[in-house]
């Protein structure tokens, strides 16, 4: 077998988006990403964040890598030191009426033009640009984990959506979303099983679940 390489892996320069940015006469910059385009419940979340120029927020990253505990200290702070920042949400019957993707697509659009400071430049995380955004996009595939201002609206999105999952999880305890925030673990899908589709769950997407009974009213 090939020997794995010795070699440590090169640093992330967080900034080199942003400074390619500036350094083409954009001013105000701002990243953006999404939470929440996979669980079978509740909104999808998307942020825009603007830092300053050469701006770095100590241990952000790539919101998946994180810690729970380490992403809430972080959004405090993220939310203390940016610029600007917003967070939108799209809820699960938009979702089931112009499907996830366009869903998203508008969650970005709403982060972004609900930013007090308007951005000249949107650095979206993925591989495709929301049509709607009306300042000039960017996509960065692995944004969340290159750029620091993508890096830091992903920890606004997802913080934000897992706070409204505990919300759900106490209106619909029954579910468990505190335990799978609403992704399709066996347990949440047990769930569906025995007691139905709750009002905030996206029918869409349960479509290829079997199973799952008519939902039976507030059983909270």
């Amino acid at each position: 077998m090939p020997k794995k390489s010795t070699q440590p892996k090169e640093p992330v320069d967080w900034l080199q988006y942003e400074n390619q940015a500036y350094e083409e006469g954009y001013r105000i910059v701002c990243g953006v990403d999404e939470a929440g385009r996979g669980p079978l419940a509740g909104p999808v979340f998307a942020a825009a964040v603007v830092l300053r120029p050469g701006q770095l927020i100590e241990g952000a990253n790539d919101s998946k890598k994180l810690s729970e505990k380490k992403r809430e200290a972080l959004f405090d702070i993220i939310c203390a030191e940016a610029v600007d920042y917003c967070i939108a949400s799209v809820d699960e019957k938009t979702i089931d009426e112009i499907n996830i993707l366009q869903a998203t697509y508008l969650a970005m659009t709403k982060a972004v033009e609900g930013l007090k400071i308007p951005p000249e430049l949107c650095l979206i995380d993925g591989n495709r640009v929301p049509p709607q955004i009306v300042p000039p996009c960017r996509a960065i595939v692995k944004g969340d984990a290159n750029s620091m201002s993508i890096a830091c609206a992903s920890i606004l999105a997802k913080v934000s959506r897992d706070r409204f999952l505990y919300v759900l999880d106490k209106q619909y305890p029954q579910y468990q979303f505190a335990k799978h925030k609403g992704y399709g673990t066996q347990l949440h899908i047990d769930m569906l099983r025995q007691y139905g589709a709750s009002p905030v769950h996206r029918r869409s997407f349960l479509k290829k679940i079997e199973g799952i009974p008519p939902y039976q009213g507030d059983m909270a």
